[in-house]
């Protein structure tokens, strides 16, 4: 154990301010030569003749010193809008959100996370989610000084309670250790490039219209080739980030979980679904448990070691292993045999056509609005709560949870209406099966309407022409879930709902489920 190391979280902050102090030195440093490499290619080029004492002892002296000044007003721009704005520009980039402590899988996430914070000692944490398949996880310090833990959603629904507690205890030993802040400022300094350089992009104009407008020619070249070469070495800086963090990092979410086969466990799930996150750049590599990419990591050669912001995935999960006597193909055995106990544990969905008593569902609905009361898609009850009606048979819908989600469906019609940035969240989870008929209902609309989306489109489209949003009572439209799974569902465009009828939500988990 290092004596050395400081305990309190505070002392680590001051440490780490200490070590951003030198990062913002060697930024000054990078842009002055950078900056005077272009400058002396300029004159060195056109400046003999311009300026004829141009070698001359005194105008070296006035140019480096303008240099040094443009180099260092650069660095204290690119540093303030990094430690600024710069987690704040990554979690955004990622559509991280705080989490909605009414999903059960969200709130776990949160009181798993304030459970490791209060076992490692931190001041405060702050958790988000990410909307993402993937299973990984990430740590970073805010711009007010607050660390945060990031996770996706694939995390939450693929890793179990202890798993979760050892990811988060891995992030939050990044934080404890100081490791968290300079890599969120390293990681930050490639934001203010990249925003530089999709500004100098031009946005669908034609390169001869860009030529006669002027905005061609030899300085801009110049310019987004100092830029591209500035974001390959930020890009170069975040790889050399020691590698070592994370093994230790690992150590320590042992020590605090007392749990190191979870986190082996965890580790292996992430790399059988590592891919990109999100808006994902390489720069933010270093941020993650593991690299979000489909590339492996298991050389340990020279430029490996160089470009690769982690150790190899095996050499981890042999370490942690090892802690409790046990080999790396102990730890996969343990994945598989988890992922059967879960499919086996999974409680099965009937279509609506297999609802045992029809008459069950109809106990169960709402009152059957009127012609008039038709247009009305909400209702005010004794209570003075709103409560919506079915767009397809208007019946007052009802508050319930699927897969842990929050929905409201029609007792009557089967429909569910399902807020669209929860719907991902539906078909990460495998908390239900699916029966015999719906598996073969799921069949028939692969080879009846997949191959002819356009056909059953149409069909949707003409059906829905009267269909009103239970939220806000605009006109819902007909369009496919996406471009990746063509199941036609209802879209209201301003309020963000989707309207699932009967088995269209089940027939899209089956649908998503059968091609991963």
């Amino acid at each position: 154990m290092d004596r050395k190391r400081p305990r309190d979280f505070y002392e680590i902050q001051k440490r780490q301010w200490q070590r951003s102090i030198l990062l913002f030195a060697a930024l000054i440093l990078f842009y002055f030569l950078a900056i005077g490499i272009i400058v002396l290619t300029v004159f060195l080029s056109v400046g003999v003749f311009a300026v004829p004492n141009f070698l001359s002892g005194p105008f070296l002296t006035k140019l480096l010193l303008w240099v040094l000044g443009i180099s260092a007003l650069i660095a204290v721009f690119h540093y303030y809008d990094a430690r600024k704005f710069g987690a704040a520009y990554i979690l955004k980039r990622l559509e991280a959100r705080e989490p909605d402590l009414s999903d059960r899988y969200h709130k776990q996430l949160a009181d798993t996370v304030e459970e490791m914070r209060i076992a490692s000692g931190l001041p405060r944490v702050r958790p988000y989610v990410i909307p993402s398949f993937a299973i990984n996880s990430m740590a970073l310090v805010e711009a007010d000084g607050t660390p945060a833990v990031a996770v996706t959603e694939g995390l939450l629904a693929d890793c179990t309670r202890d798993e979760m507690q050892s990811v988060a205890a891995h992030e939050l030993a990044h934080i404890s250790r100081g490791d968290a802040f300079y890599v969120t400022l390293v990681c930050s300094l490639a934001n203010f490039l990249e925003k530089l350089r999709a500004a100098m992009e031009p946005e669908d104009v034609p390169a001869e219209d860009r030529m006669e407008s002027g905005r061609g020619g030899a300085p801009p070249v110049l310019i987004y080739g100092a830029v591209t070469m500035t974001s390959l070495v930020m890009h170069l800086l975040s790889m050399l980030l020691s590698r070592e963090r994370e093994t230790l990092a690992d150590a320590a979410a042992s020590e605090i979980g007392r749990n190191p086969m979870s986190l082996a466990r965890a580790l292996y799930k992430a790399h059988l679904k590592s891919s990109f996150v999100g808006d994902f750049s390489l720069t933010y590599s270093p941020l993650f448990i593991v690299t979000p990419a489909l590339s492996s990591d298991e050389d340990e050669g020279f430029w490996s070691r160089l470009f690769n912001s982690h150790p190899p995935l095996m050499k981890r999960i042999r370490l942690l292993a090892q802690q409790d006597r046990l080999r790396p193909a102990q730890v996969i055995e343990q994945v598989w045999e988890s992922q059967r106990m879960r499919e086996e544990a999974r409680g099965v969905v009937h279509s609506f056509e297999e609802t045992p008593a029809p008459g069950a569902a109809d106990k169960t609905a709402g009152p059957v609005a009127g012609p008039e009361e038709q247009k009305v898609w909400q209702i005010q009850d004794a209570s003075g709560k709103w409560q919506n009606r079915c767009p397809r048979c208007h019946t007052l819908l009802t508050d319930t949870f699927y897969e842990s989600v929050a929905v409201q469906a029609c007792g009557r019609c089967g429909g569910k209406l399902v807020a669209s940035f929860r719907v991902d969240r539906i078909i990460l989870r495998r908390e239900v099966a699916f029966s015999d008929a719906l598996l073969a209902k799921a069949k028939d609309f692969r080879q009846q309407f997949l191959l002819n989306p356009v056909k059953k489109q149409r069909a949707k489209e003409k059906a829905a022409q009267s269909l009103c949003c239970p939220s806000c009572g605009q006109r819902m439209l007909a369009r496919p879930y996406n471009y990746q799974y063509f199941v036609p569902v209802d879209k209201c465009l301003a309020c963000h709902k989707i309207w699932f009828d009967a088995d269209e939500l089940e027939l899209l988990q089956i649908l998503v489920e059968k091609k991963a």
